[in-house]
């Protein structure tokens, strides 16, 4: 069962995006993806809300965020939140081992 985590950081004068640029640019972002346990780790942008950057963090377990959250790159990425002063709201999801019902297929395109 692997652990998403969305983070939404928002900000004011497009800090939000310069934030994501930053970790792309500086390479933070890749180290993380190379993190074992890592998933899924991309920034979207919010159409509805433009001073919000969405994050979406996938893990394979707890284990992993916890060596995540142990490692000195939480060090770059507070001061990055604190430079660009940006605010966050986080939602936790767990993967559904059963995956979608065939009835939810029926709605998926691919």
């Amino acid at each position: 069962m692997s652990i998403t985590v969305n983070l939404y950081y928002s900000g004011e004068h497009g800090n939000a995006r310069k934030f994501a640029e930053e970790m792309e640019s500086a390479g933070v972002a890749d180290r993380i993806r190379a993190e074992k346990g890592n998933l899924r780790y991309e920034y979207f942008l919010s159409l509805g809300e433009p001073e919000t950057v969405l994050l979406i963090d996938s893990w394979e377990d707890q284990e992993a965020i916890d060596r995540h959250h142990a490692s000195p790159m939480m060090a770059e990425i507070s001061a990055l939140r604190e430079k660009y002063d940006l605010h966050m709201k986080a939602e936790r999801y767990r993967s559904d081992e059963d995956g979608f019902s065939d009835h939810d297929r029926n709605f998926i395109r691919t």
